[in-house]
């Protein structure tokens, strides 16, 4: 398992973690960190699926909330508190890195 693997899941977890209970201190920050980090070792070739899974999951993150008991935790989790603010971060780390080696000469 590599380091790219390990930072994913440690990041997935956190952002869960921290959706469903509502956050910690400093929790952003650290979502954010961590996928900016985690956005760095996204290959090549699964930068367009990443990105385009980051937009469906924008997309989708509230749908569930509508389940009877578990639908709040479930969008909590995936929205912006948790697992989409952790991807929305590397999204922005995989574009700066794309448009980083397209301008290189």
């Amino acid at each position: 398992m590599g380091v790219g693997k390990i930072i994913h899941i440690v990041g997935v977890v956190i952002a869960l973690v921290a959706g469903v209970m509502g956050g910690f201190s400093q929790s952003m920050l650290v979502i954010a960190v961590v996928g900016a980090i985690g956005g760095w070792f996204i290959a090549a070739d699964d930068r367009m699926r990443f990105l385009v899974a980051t937009i469906a999951l924008g997309a989708v993150s509230g749908a569930l909330g509508s389940i009877p008991g578990v639908g709040q935790y479930i969008s909590a989790a995936l929205g912006s508190g948790g697992l989409l603010s952790l991807y929305q971060a590397a999204a922005v780390t995989v574009i700066v890195v794309a448009l980083v080696e397209k301008l290189k000469p």
